[in-house]
């Protein structure tokens, strides 16, 4: 696509505008931070990156605690689950803009095929880092 071409970048803002109130309408909707529904509101986005003795799965997850995100393996796929609470102080606040997902989420990431030990997972620069080592791989733990 040309940038010059207003239609083009008139068309992407205007999908850009229908995303941002249709996660806005589930956000009002489902009462953010309140609601513990079982099903998910919103989908973190992921990197997944292969080593020689592991799959590395960076999510962003910025203010997410991530003592509380649920890591499972199951049939090939990491099921990586949770929630993002608006902090209470920011309840009774004026939103003028609210663009991070508040809410249950939930990601399942088909993984590379092998097989891999338990994960586990820190955070850096705002990411949730989950490591898979491989079963039997040198570095593996």
């Amino acid at each position: 696509m040309s940038t010059g071409d207003p239609r083009n970048w008139m068309w992407s803002e205007a999908l850009q505008m229908l995303a941002r109130a249709e996660r806005f309408q589930r956000e009002v909707f489902n009462a953010p931070g309140q609601s513990h529904s079982a099903v998910a509101a919103w989908e973190p986005p992921v990197d997944v990156l292969e080593t020689e003795d592991a799959v590395l799965v960076l999510v962003a997850l910025p203010g997410v605690d991530p003592k509380q995100v649920q890591l499972v393996i199951h049939n090939g796929v990491l099921l990586i689950a949770g929630q993002r609470i608006l902090p209470r102080e920011l309840r009774t606040a004026v939103i003028h803009r609210i663009e991070l997902p508040q809410g249950r989420f939930e990601r399942q990431i088909r993984l590379p095929a092998g097989h891999y030990e338990q994960p586990t997972s820190g955070v850096a620069d705002g990411c949730l880092i989950v490591r898979l080592p491989k079963v039997g791989r040198k570095g593996a733990s």
